[in-house]
This record gives structure tokens, C-alpha cells and sequence, in this order.
């Protein structure tokens, strides 16, 4: 079971830095980092058949994960203005 590819160091390569800041810094991004991982871990266990739920969970499930990759997104950009 794995995450590879979904985690936020390889979604966001050049936000090294900037994420490990707002992970230090930044509680509202730690809440939504935090319930990004948890999806991704619950929608992996789903696709492996380690746990089961019906296409529309699915989906819902990966449509919440765009949306927190977006405020997520949104978080580093902000971020890397502050830092430039």
C-alpha cells in the first residue's frame, strides 16, 4: 500500500522548502495536509481491496482530495510570495 505519487513533495517538487514551512507554521495547512494524507491513504486501501466502498464514495473521496489539493496549492503559492 502505497502513496507514491500523491504525496505533497512529489505533487509539488520545487515547494520543498515552502511546504516544510507551512507544515511548522501554518496550523490551517496542517489540518488540510493532514485530511489530504488521510483521504489518499483511505482511496489506496480502496483500489488495493484492502477496504471497500461503492464507485460514488469513490469518487466523492477523490473529488474532496482535488478540492484540499487546491486550497493546498493555493497555500504554497501564497507562501512562496511571502518568501520571494
Amino acid at each position: 500500500m502505497s502513496e507514491a505519487g500523491h504525496d505533497l513533495h512529489s505533487l509539488f517538487p520545487d515547494a520543498g522548502e515552502v511546504l516544510h514551512r507551512l507544515k511548522l507554521d501554518n496550523p490551517v495547512f496542517q489540518s488540510v495536509s493532514d485530511r489530504y494524507h488521510e483521504l489518499t491513504r483511505e482511496i489506496v486501501r480502496i483500489e488495493e481491496g484492502v477496504d471497500v466502498a461503492g464507485d460514488a464514495r469513490l469518487e466523492d473521496m477523490k473529488k474532496e482530495r482535488i478540492g484540499l489539493l487546491d486550497q493546498i496549492s493555493g497555500m504554497i503559492a501564497a507562501g512562496s510570495a511571502v518568501s520571494a
